[in-house]
């Protein structure tokens, strides 16, 4: 059974954002984290003077387990990376919600068309709006929307460029033959 994504609860006021520059293999990647709840993570960051590079950042455990997460994704030497994330902090509402929640459940090494979310959502009518969410997922990896095709299984758009979208797929369907 596939493992439901890990939702943190509402981070407390005044904890502090992290904010990491991280060096991937599809490009520079902004992730800003609360408590231990990623809230955004950014493919080539436009503005990157806010972000600390990631070898510049004091290590903790937390902050070592995340990025080593990612690196292992990226590897090809992980298929979940089970972080916990918070969408509050992005205001998205609650269809897009339920678009991204749908796009999570999306197992490593298999695709979804954009007609299948739409149906499991309950608005099957609503692909467009599907579209907009997914395009607007501020945790792409983390909520694996790239996993998510055109209902005639072109590759379809992605937020970080459809030339990403298919080097993630070709990653995750090489590397699902050895895990």
């Amino acid at each position: 059974m596939e493992a439901q994504p890990r939702i943190s609860p509402v981070p407390e006021r005044g904890a502090q954002t992290i904010r990491v520059l991280m060096p991937s293999p599809i490009g520079p990647l902004g992730v800003e984290l609360v408590g231990t709840a990623v809230i955004r993570l950014i493919i080539e960051p436009p503005e990157r003077s806010c972000l600390t590079p990631l070898h510049d950042v004091d290590g903790s455990e937390f902050l070592d387990e995340v990025f080593g997460r990612l690196a292992e994704y990226f590897a090809g030497a992980r298929r979940k990376l089970d972080l916990e994330y918070d969408l509050g902090a992005s205001g998205i509402g609650p269809f897009d919600r339920r678009v991204l929640k749908e796009a999570a459940k999306v197992p490593y090494g298999r695709t979804r068309t954009c007609r299948e979310v739409a149906e499991a959502t309950g608005r099957p009518d609503c692909r467009p709006a599907v579209l907009a969410a997914l395009r607007g997922n501020p945790l792409p990896i983390v909520i694996p929307c790239h996993r998510v095709v055109g209902d005639d299984g072109e590759l379809g758009d992605y937020v970080g460029g459809a030339a990403r979208k298919r080097w993630l797929l070709e990653l995750e369907s090489q590397s699902a033959e050895f895990l």
